[in-house]
């Protein structure tokens, strides 16, 4: 990434490949998030339904760590994207 020139964004050819070239960054992040949060909210439901014994705060510590992961993602493609309208 060093030495690329910042994308022009008034171009749609290059405003879509730097879409496409965001969209892609953290990716592996972000859907982990998502993943962990929906185990997250199955382990709540079997919780009401099937599993009462487990703890209250097992599914709530599951679902922070979801989003904890998402909100990480989220400061990793804004530093990213910093980093690349600065041309670094």
């Amino acid at each position: 990434m060093e030495g690329r020139p910042p994308p022009n964004l008034k171009d749609p050819l290059e405003l879509a490949a730097y879409r496409r070239e965001l969209r892609g960054f953290a990716r592996g992040v972000r859907w982990g998030g998502i993943a962990i949060i929906i185990v997250g909210t199955i382990i709540a439901a079997l919780r009401t339904w099937a599993w009462p014994a487990i703890p209250e705060l097992i599914p709530m510590i599951v679902i922070a760590w979801g989003a904890l992961l998402m909100l990480t993602a989220i400061a990793l493609r804004t530093a990213y994207h910093a980093r690349r309208m600065r041309g670094q």
